[in-house]
């Protein structure tokens, strides 16, 4: 059986999206094609590679990438998961192709305020709505 390939996209790929594609990779590997990427490349936020630490998922091999690469390499993709806010979604980007295509909004880690622990305890719940959300989805198509 041909895997079906996920590209979660979002602004900097530096936080959401790669929580999104470690959790599929995670779930159902064995099922899906997983990658991230970004309409511009960050750097993968620390705070967020601490987070999925912490639940036993290794942020290692991961790095931010740009969606217009893939575009260039003529990649097509199954499904196109955008994972940017309400407040970014139009700069959220788009990628070409017959994918299916959703939105799933959630909070910008880089956007949170405070100390590295209250900011760490804010990716802890955007980590654990990405999870649910993947998790959810991921058994949707079984």
């Amino acid at each position: 059986m041909e895997k079906q390939r996920v590209m979660f996209i979002c602004i900097h790929n530096s936080g959401r999206s790669q929580m999104a594609e470690a959790f599929l990779r995670h779930l159902a590997s064995d099922r899906f094609e997983v990658h991230s990427a970004g309409l511009e490349a960050g750097t993968l936020n620390p705070l967020v590679v601490k987070a999925m630490e912490e639940i036993g998922i290794s942020m290692d091999g991961h790095y931010a990438k740009k969606a217009f690469e893939y575009v260039k390499r003529g990649e097509r993709f199954d499904y196109v998961v955008t994972v940017c806010d309400e407040s970014n979604a139009e700069r959220c980007p788009t990628f070409p192709g017959k994918a299916i295509r959703m939105h799933w909004s959630f909070p910008d880690p880089s956007a949170l305020q405070g100390t590295d622990e209250e900011k760490l305890a804010g990716i802890r719940l955007i980590r654990d709505d990405i999870h649910s959300k993947v998790k959810l989805w991921c058994q949707a198509r079984t």
